[in-house]
């Protein structure tokens, strides 16, 4: 348990996060700037004992060059720090990125430097308590839904689950090519240290080789990158080797490396798109059609494209669990040949169907796919794929009845992940509510479009009106089911030409 000292400095955290939301900062912001300030606040600590590191912040950009300022002329030299640090290269690059000062009033970010950063050697506090903070933070932020931030943040007990089935290992490189603000990662980070015993090598490989991400946008990357600093991820100096975390566009290209491990929810939302000016001078969209040498099929569906690249980048026997939305289970076109060359040329072993109201991101229907990638072949990789149904039945909200980590203890346990050749059913003919069934490899590929959108258990809402849930939980899963409606309508919309007059 942290200490009762560490528990008043998160809640300093949060505390003065609520004053600055008086003025109209977003938890996002606050986020952000806290960030920045944490970074040069760290980085200096390790220039005085016991560290005595060389500085590795250039100077006159340093946190001495802040805190020695106050009210206007900090303001000031705060801009002019965040501006010229951006320019830097390593995790400097990655943290500084494009950054702005969004505290606006001089006299509270003299209070933010002076009275809650200064006061602390955050070095001396548990990489823990820091992390823990931070984290609480993030997903303050995510729970903000009007910034658009839950799309960056998957439920922390289902990439615990997640990781916990998939088992990494000390040696291993493990990426998430839509990190976030970094969660798969550091789950990964910690079932490796909690689960082995690490020799000098395996702990240098775990802090600064073995975790890799790619994220699109550089305020989400800068979080990440600052989440993985926290728990003790990444070089502490620029020179000492490359972020964990990279900014850019994971679609673009497979690139040179292969990986052990892959572990990502790609962002929801619509197809891949970019803005052009039309004949008539008005701005639009027009659908982006990733076009790969690598991929078996070209679409602009972002969340198609990004399991044809997980695919890609993943070593022979690599192996992925994947956060997928339903169409991607049962879209024909595209959708049914990348699901029949992923079930030939990969052992797609287990689909987790997660229930609704678990992400911040509303109207969300989605699976886990879990597969290893196998050398060729001329018989097909899949043999058998086990769905456990963790959607029927089953009700979350985000405010009443959060999803936990014991929720998915049944379905850890059928995975069997210390050896999948023991797995057995939980449904038969005599227990038709069991959770847990497996499919041949031709009954999959027989069915219409290789739709692996399964599903065999009664809802039992439709037989007995007395176990329908709370009026609020049936309105919000309306509500759901509506927006995910329309988003369908609107993909199909863009994609129809348009009639001339």
């Amino acid at each position: 348990m942290a200490s009762t000292h560490s528990q008043q400095i998160v809640q300093k955290l949060w505390n003065y996060c609520n004053l600055l939301r008086d003025d109209g900062l977003s938890y996002g912001d606050y986020v952000e700037q806290l960030t920045y300030l944490l970074f040069l606040k760290m980085a200096d600590e390790r220039t005085k004992p016991p560290y005595d590191e060389a500085p590795f912040v250039p100077e006159g950009l340093d946190w001495d060059s802040l805190v020695a300022l106050e009210g206007v002329p900090l303001e000031a030299q705060y801009r002019t720090v965040l501006e010229q640090l951006g320019g830097q290269g390593g995790m400097l690059g990655v943290i500084f990125q494009k950054a702005q000062n969004k505290i606006q009033d001089p006299a509270k970010l003299t209070r933010l430097i002076r009275d809650l950063i200064n006061r602390e050697r955050w070095l001396s506090l548990d990489v823990d308590v820091k992390g823990d903070a931070y984290e609480g933070l993030l997903e303050k932020n995510a729970q903000d839904t009007k910034g658009g931030a839950g799309q960056y943040f998957t439920p922390r007990p289902l990439i615990d689950a997640i990781v916990d089935c998939m088992r990494p290992e000390p040696g291993e490189a493990i990426l998430d090519p839509a990190a976030g603000t970094a969660g798969f990662l550091l789950s990964a980070h910690r079932f490796i240290s909690q689960n082995y015993e690490l020799d000098r090598d395996q702990k240098a490989h775990l802090r600064l080789d073995a975790l890799h991400g790619t994220e699109l946008v550089a305020g989400v990357a800068r979080l990440a990158a600052m989440n993985l600093l926290l728990h003790g991820v990444g070089p502490l100096k620029g020179e000492d080797g490359a972020p964990p975390i990279t900014i850019g566009d994971s679609l673009q290209s497979a690139g040179s490396t292969r990986y052990d491990v892959v572990l990502t929810n790609p962002p929801f939302g619509k197809k891949s798109s970019v803005l052009i000016v039309n004949e008539d001078g008005e701005q639009d969209r027009e659908s982006l059609t990733i076009a790969r040498e690598d991929f078996i099929a070209t679409t602009s569906n972002k969340q198609l494209n990004f399991v044809q690249h997980v695919k890609s980048v993943l070593k022979i026997n690599g192996r992925a669990a994947v956060v997928v939305p339903d169409n991607v289970l049962f879209e024909g076109g595209a959708g049914e040949t990348i699901r029949r060359n992923l079930l030939t040329t990969c052992d797609v072993h287990t689909l987790l169907r997660l229930p609704t109201g678990i992400f911040y991101a509303q109207g969300v229907k989605a699976n886990v796919l879990f597969f290893d990638v196998r050398a060729g072949s001329d018989r097909a990789a899949t043999k058998k794929l086990w769905i456990y149904d963790f959607r029927t039945n089953r009700h979350f909200t985000l405010k009443t009845k959060q999803l936990v980590r014991f929720d998915l203890d049944e379905f850890v346990q059928c995975y069997s992940p210390e050896n999948r050749e023991v797995r057995t059913e939980t449904w038969s003919e005599e227990n038709p509510d069991g959770r847990w069934r497996v499919y041949d490899y031709n009954d999959l590929i027989a069915r219409d479009k290789a739709n692996l959108d399964i599903f065999w258990l009664r809802d039992e809402s439709l037989d007995d009106a007395a176990s329908l849930e709370a009026p609020d939980i049936i309105v919000a899963e309306i509500v759901d089911d509506l927006r995910a409606a329309l988003e369908q309508f609107t993909l199909i919309s863009d994609d129809l030409p348009v009639a001339a007059n």
